[in-house]
């Protein structure tokens, strides 16, 4: 019913993309809850709470994320070169450039090492693993399937929100970071799969761990509006560290680019061991820098102290190649700068401190959203974790001023297009081919035509094209094709068939790629076929293409 539907080669919401939608996401999300309940369980082999290193021996803060290092490089050794991208930016390069297909060798290396990374404190995310292994399932479903490569994106799209969606609980957000962050762009027909999908992922998760928010024991108190002067500043002096941090963690990045990955790991491992060392609330993704910005006086120079080295931490683990997301430092980071700002206020005004977890959580909101280029999928992803609407108008007002000053004062972009740039990853697509790619070569290929043999001449032909009504033809030669179509004036002395090279491509292919081989001789024609070459099932001329791009249908 899948394989062959031709539902699936239209930019039309449709039962097939929906239904692969929520199979998708019933995948991805099983596949999150074993890598969650994995790391669950290791962190119960050695911490008192998931996520919180403080509690470690000295000699477990250094050992843990140095053997961490050592072993990540081990499964990189053991993997070919071309599996070793890894993260959240890699994902956006496939869809943008390969329709989302991700290779498996990837996702392997990906799950595994980061176990290890979660499990050994570095400062990184379960977000990134979580996108990388979701995507990865709608890949296997499109190899399964045969899938056309239009439908492969929009299953990606679904694979990426139902493994947010499974991580942190937060459907709505996770919709919201793949139009915004992945896609950069809203369409129904997709909009609705990537929903079911990521509600999908969010009941399996509720189903096995229950119904919890992250975030929502927080005691959040509705500011009063005389403070609100207050918040557009703190928004400002998060854009600036926001910033400074994506360009410190950009930096790292393009510097070490052509070092070798152990060494790089290496240097990671060490440098969060001697963070941990001194702090270890900065080791893990944000509990423990979450836990301290929270505290009822965890005193200015720890705050100071603990910010500087999250961040730092921060940037050695992602900029130094461990695998794992950053949405959880992000959020580590920001609490400890809302929770910093609020308190260097108290002396003067200290009504403040009632409202230290509001000022907490507008700083996770702002971080994410401005590093990200993602405000609204920050906003709705803490209010749903903390099942608190009095954060919404607060987070705009520290949002919006951080958002400006960071993108346009200081030129920053998204860090995931940064780190695409740094690691020399394409990822733009020009407005015709984004579009084109939206639908399959069977949208719009002819099926009506006749096959020919070479051994036949030009009269048998045409008699064969008479015989079946058909005006194109397709003659197969042993290393080629061509079609053969009748002139406009075949009925006149001119000889009355013409012959152009016929291109093959696969049904699963988009009319992208026959945009990409037409536009360079538009003489010439596309054939599809099922798989096999010898198979053609349909044709594609310039003219059909220049007409549906002319009608705007993309």
């Amino acid at each position: 019913m899948l394989k062959n539907n031709l539902q699936l080669h239209h930019p039309k919401l449709s039962y097939p993309i929906c239904l692969l939608g929520l199979l998708v996401g019933v995948a991805a999300a099983l596949l999150l809850v074993l890598f969650r309940a994995i790391i669950d369980f290791g962190h119960g082999l050695i911490l008192n709470n998931p996520d919180d290193f403080s509690d470690l021996p000295l000699l477990w803060r250094a050992i843990l994320p140095i053997s961490g290092a050592i072993i990540i490089a081990l499964i990189a050794r053991m993997t070919a070169s071309k599996y070793r991208r890894l993260g959240i930016a890699y994902v956006i390069h496939r869809i943008k450039m390969h329709y989302g297909r991700l290779p498996l060798g990837n996702a392997t290396n990906q799950f595994f090492s980061a176990i290890v990374a979660l499990g050994c404190g570095f400062s990184v995310g379960r977000e990134g693993p979580a996108i990388h292994l979701g995507a990865t399932v709608a890949t296997s479903f499109a190899r399964r399937w045969q899938l056309p490569d239009n439908a492969l994106t929009i299953l990606a799209s679904c694979g990426i929100a139902a493994g947010i969606s499974a991580t942190f609980n937060s459907p709505l957000a996770a919709v919201l970071f793949v139009l915004e962050v992945v896609l950069r762009e809203y369409r129904i027909h997709s909009f609705i799969p990537i929903l079911i999908a990521s509600v999908t992922g969010s009941v399996i998760t509720q189903s096995i761990f229950g119904n919890v928010h992250h975030y929502e024991e927080l005691f959040i108190s509705a500011i009063p509006i005389a403070q609100y002067p207050f918040l557009v500043v703190s928004g400002l002096l998060i854009g600036t560290i926001a910033a400074g941090f994506s360009h410190g963690l950009i930096s790292l990045t393009e510097f070490t680019r052509k070092w070798p990955i152990a060494v790089k790991l290496l240097l990671a491992g060490i440098a969060t061991a001697a963070i941990g060392w001194q702090l270890p609330q900065a080791l893990g993704t944000e509990h423990g820098a979450l836990t301290i910005a929270l505290g009822e006086n965890p005193g200015l120079a720890l705050l100071f102290a603990l910010l500087a080295a999250k961040i730092l931490a921060t940037i050695a683990a992602i900029g130094l190649g461990i695998p794992g997301g950053i949405i959880g430092p992000l959020y580590g980071i920001g609490a400890i700068i809302g929770s910093l700002l609020a308190w260097l206020m108290v002396p003067w005004f200290p009504e403040l401190q009632a409202y230290i977890p509001l000022y907490t959580v507008l700083g996770m909101t702002a971080m994410m959203g401005v590093c990200l280029h993602a405000p609204l999928a920050a906003l709705l992803a803490l209010l749903e974790m903390t099942q608190d609407a009095a954060i919404i108008l607060p987070s705009l007002l520290v949002t919006i001023p951080a958002y400006l000053l960071s993108f346009v004062g200081f030129g920053s972009r998204s860090i995931f297009l940064q780190q695409l740039d740094a690691m020399g990853l394409e990822y733009r697509v020009s407005p015709t081919l984004q579009g084109l790619q939206k639908t399959g070569v069977l949208a719009l290929a002819d099926r009506q035509f006749v096959i020919g043999s070479p051994q036949q001449s030009d009269e048998q032909l045409l008699t064969l094209m008479q015989e079946a009504n058909q005006q194109r033809l397709l003659l197969r030669h042993s290393d080629r094709c061509e079609l053969v179509s009748l002139h406009a004036n075949y009925s006149s002395d001119d000889a009355p068939l013409d012959r152009t090279v016929a291109h093959p491509l696969p049904n699963t292919a988009t009319l992208a790629e026959v945009y990409l081989l037409l536009n360079k001789n538009r003489r010439q024609a596309v054939y599809i076929h099922d798989g096999n070459v010898d198979h053609p099932i349909g044709l594609l001329t310039w003219s059909m293409l220049r007409k549906e791009i002319r009608a705007g249908r993309f």
